[in-house]
């Protein structure tokens, strides 16, 4: 099964059903092209790399990813000057970073996406994640959103290294 995001259209498709998605405020960006910040999702394709879930909220969604609970600690960089950049790290952490744990749902499920990650480049751009729409379905600040039924069914189907074209 390949995941085909038409971020015009405002899609995600996978098993052969067509779901709303949402992506970047900014519209899109090629894959090589898109900055840090830049609110653009960007272009090309992936692969799925791995899952976190909020154990608290949800029980063990079922997916053939690899998935763990997520802890109150959880970050990632986005300190594009930082070895740690685009990277998962623990929080508390010295560099510029985002929190996983958040207080509203957009990153109750977050899957991670090989976008800029081997190795991470500069200012290339971080934490492209596919996670929860929020509840005023707005865009993203690049990341691709879905609803929690959308990412249920995603997830039913979705496994390690799992092709993702987002256009």
């Amino acid at each position: 099964m390949c995941i085909i995001v038409t971020c015009a259209a405002r899609t995600i498709e996978f098993g052969g059903t067509t779901y709303p998605c949402r992506s970047g405020q900014a519209g899109t960006a090629d894959k090589r092209a898109g900055r840090e910040g830049d609110k653009k999702t960007p272009l090309g394709q992936y692969h799925l790399r791995f899952g976190l879930y909020r154990a608290d909220r949800l029980a063990r969604p079922h997916s053939a990813l690899n998935l763990r609970p997520m802890r109150r600690d959880d970050g990632w960089c986005d300190a594009p000057d930082n070895p740690a950049y685009n990277r998962f790290i623990r929080l508390p952490y010295k560099a510029s970073h985002e929190a996983l744990w958040r207080e509203d749902a957009a990153y109750d499920i977050i899957l991670v996406m090989s976008h800029n990650d081997s190795p991470p480049e500069a200012k290339l751009g971080s934490a492209v994640f596919i996670h929860i729409m929020q509840v005023d379905q707005r865009q993203t600040f690049g990341c691709i959103a879905l609803s929690p039924d959308t990412m249920i069914a995603l997830l039913a189907q979705a496994h390690c290294g799992q092709l993702i074209t987002i256009m």
